[in-house]
């Protein structure tokens, strides 16, 4: 921005140089033709200088004067002023140069160009390209000294085997000559796999920052451009840019946004991205080779990539840089806790063990939340409290403590509440109950959170079960104590989620006796029958009414059961319904002792309405549940689309963030 200033400063004064250069000085006093002629007749000039048309001249009292004269010839002119002895002086007319004359014709021509040059380079440097409007076909890539990087492995935590298949490459640029010996070469490429947030970019640096050698980064969207062939020519630049750096590290960010398969269909035929990717190809691994130049790409979809991209010579390792477990995701939490002042009472381990399924990125947000309410409150270090508070608002939503609830609507999202977690807590092999709250938060009008004792990676048949039974908890109870007429509309994200577990037992997972181990449900990327575009499916329309059937008899099956464990636990469920009215919120603790036929007790700290006073507390035991984990929404507003976070995936698998 500075130096465009300066450059439109400096164009500026020179035109108002050349500007002054062709005005003519204005004549001290101007005068007409006739009066010019009188004061000669009456002696009353001294001298005059005739240039052309223009006649400037000084009187006898000393003072000048300027006057144009009508005709360029005038005879009876010269008579009178020689008679009346004014000195007469002629002045040569100038001849203007060629150059000048070349300028001033061409100057207007020049000022249009000059704005069409500015408002194309505003264009193009405008959209993050460096140069100006001639520079289409240059790399966008960021080049960074390998004196810029500062990042080491050191600040890489929770993906340790992605870290030792990189190492190799760190290896090899410090002392090729090591691995050149034994006919060895090192990998062309390594495209790095994984959710968003899980560290792929900050390996990448950390590469770079151990090897001392110069990085070029680049998103894949800055290849393509509207004109064709543009990409293709950015590519070739890049490459050209990084043999003059060699040995370096080029690092493409998401590069399915140019790297799709050819001829697929899939995201539509263009004839730009396709060249690009030709020459992307063709720089890896083509006629020429690009020795010392190694081709680092992320991305969190590798299926949609052409397979000429992901053989070998071109990509020849794919690093998988999944969601940390519970030892990575604590070794990720003591990197980002290094950068805040901690109290004593902060346990990275148990923080760890309440965030399954964060990521990295997840975790930063969780240290930066916490730092942010010890902020608030005004206070210098940064406790077990405030890391507390962030994880629930992170995977619960903040709360809504300035929505006002009517007495009827808190009452009904205690009972519903409580019938999630009375089911969730007698089930076999479901979650731990780990909080139950009637505080609005998100877009919810009240949560249940369940934590897993271990990191999980599928379920079983029975955690199914239970998870099924568990959502139904709310609406049975909300029939239980309003009636048949009385059931709202809060279950119904609920009632969308049981149903998709169960369609998912029968047509995915092979988990039903009836329909047997076959997948019913299409995958999209390929037909079961027929090959690809052959439109064969493997369910007829007996077939899929027998699948509907069973769907539904495991849910009538589900359905039953928890309304006979709340049954069975009436008494428990309106205890925990009034806890849930009194406090709002309630933990393990209060739930263990109402599950087991005494009175909750109070929460920490929590004050006594009558009294005024604190309510003194019982010893909080340390139990393994006392973290969190995933989110079970209950009563939710009409258009709720779900939970503001699962860690774990309710479909069975390790979810993707």
């Amino acid at each position: 921005m500075a130096k465009n200033l300066i450059l439109w400063l400096v164009i500026a004064a020179v035109l108002l140089t050349v500007f002054n250069n062709f005005s003519v000085d204005s004549a001290p006093q101007s005068m007409n033709y006739s009066q010019f002629v009188q004061q000669v007749q009456n002696q009353q000039v001294r001298s005059v200088t005739i240039d052309g048309y223009t006649i400037s001249g000084e009187r006898t009292d000393g003072s000048q004067f300027q006057t144009i004269r009508p005709a360029a010839d005038d005879p009876k002119l010269m008579d009178d002023l020689l008679s009346n002895n004014v000195t007469v002086v002629g002045k040569e007319p100038q001849e203007q140069s060629l150059w000048t004359r070349l300028l001033i014709a061409s100057f207007p021509i020049l000022i249009i160009l000059a704005i069409f040059l500015f408002f194309m380079r505003q264009m193009q440097g405008g959209a993050g390209g460096k140069g100006g409007p001639m520079s289409f076909g240059k790399s966008k890539a960021k080049l960074l000294s390998h004196d810029q990087v500062k990042t080491t492995f050191a600040d890489v935590a929770g993906c340790d085997e992605a870290k030792e298949e990189v190492e190799e490459l760190v290896d090899f640029l410090r002392d090729p000559s090591k691995f050149q010996r034994l006919g060895g070469t090192i990998p062309r490429g390594v495209l790095m796999v994984g959710p968003p947030g899980t560290g792929k970019t900050l390996l990448a640096r950390s590469i770079a920052g151990e090897a001392k050698v110069p990085f070029f980064s680049i998103s894949g969207s800055d290849f393509v451009e509207m004109f064709v062939g543009v990409g293709a020519s950015r590519v070739r630049d890049m490459f050209e840019q990084a043999k003059k750096q060699a040995p370096c590290i080029i690092f493409i960010d998401e590069i399915d946004a140019v790297g799709r398969s050819r001829g697929a269909g899939m995201g539509g035929g263009n004839d730009e991205r396709e060249q690009t990717l030709n020459q992307l190809l063709v720089e890896m691994d083509g006629f020429e080779a690009n020795e010392g130049i190694i081709v680092i790409a992320a991305t969190n979809r590798p299926d949609v990539l052409d397979p000429a991209l992901l053989r070998p010579g071109r990509f020849d390792r794919q690093v998988t840089v999944g969601l940390p477990d519970i030892r990575g995701r604590e070794h990720i939490l003591g990197v980002h806790l290094r950068k805040v002042p901690l109290a004593e009472d902060v346990k990275p381990q148990l923080i760890a063990r309440g965030t399954p399924g964060f990521s990295g990125a997840d975790l930063a947000n969780l240290v930066n939340e916490a730092a942010l309410f010890a902020a608030r409150r005004n206070k210098r270090l940064v406790s077990m409290e405030e890391l507390e508070l962030a994880k629930d608002k992170i995977m619960m939503g903040a709360e809504r403590k300035s929505m006002v609830m009517s007495e009827k609507e808190k009452r009904n999202t205690a009972y519903h509440e409580s019938g999630h977690a009375i089911i969730g807590l007698v089930m076999p092999e479901h979650d731990p109950v780990y909080k139950v709250t009637i505080i609005p938060r998100g877009r919810a009008l009240g949560v249940t959170m369940f934590l897993p004792e271990e990191d999980r990676y599928s379920l079983s048949r029975q955690q199914i079960i239970s998870q099924i039974c568990s959502l139904f908890g709310g609406r049975i109870a909300e029939e239980m104590t309003l009636g048949p007429n009385g059931v709202t509309t809060g279950a119904s994200n609920d009632i969308k989620r049981a149903t998709e577990l169960a369609h998912n037992m029968v047509a995915k997972w092979g988990l039903s006796d009836e329909m047997g181990p076959l997948m019913y449900d299409e995958d999209e990327s390929h037909q079961f029958l027929g090959g690809p575009g052959s439109g064969g499916k493997l369910k007829s329309g007996e077939t899929t009414t027998k699948l509907d059937k069973e769907v539904r008899r495991i849910v009538d099956e589900c359905y039953a059961q928890a309304r006979q464990i709340l049954e069975d636990n009436r008494d428990k469920l309106d205890t925990m319904a009034e806890a849930l009215m009194m406090y709002e919120t309630i933990d393990a603790d209060q739930l263990k002792d109402i599950m087991e036929g005494r009175k909750p007790r109070p929460p920490e700290g929590w004050n006594d309405p009558g009294s005024g006073t604190p309510v003194a507390e019982e010893p909080k035991a340390e139990s393994p549940s006392d973290v969190t984990e995933p989110v079970d929404d209950g009563d939710e507003e009409e258009d709720d689309d779900g939970p503001r976070r699962r860690p774990s995936d309710p479909l069975g698998g390790p979810a993707g963030h």
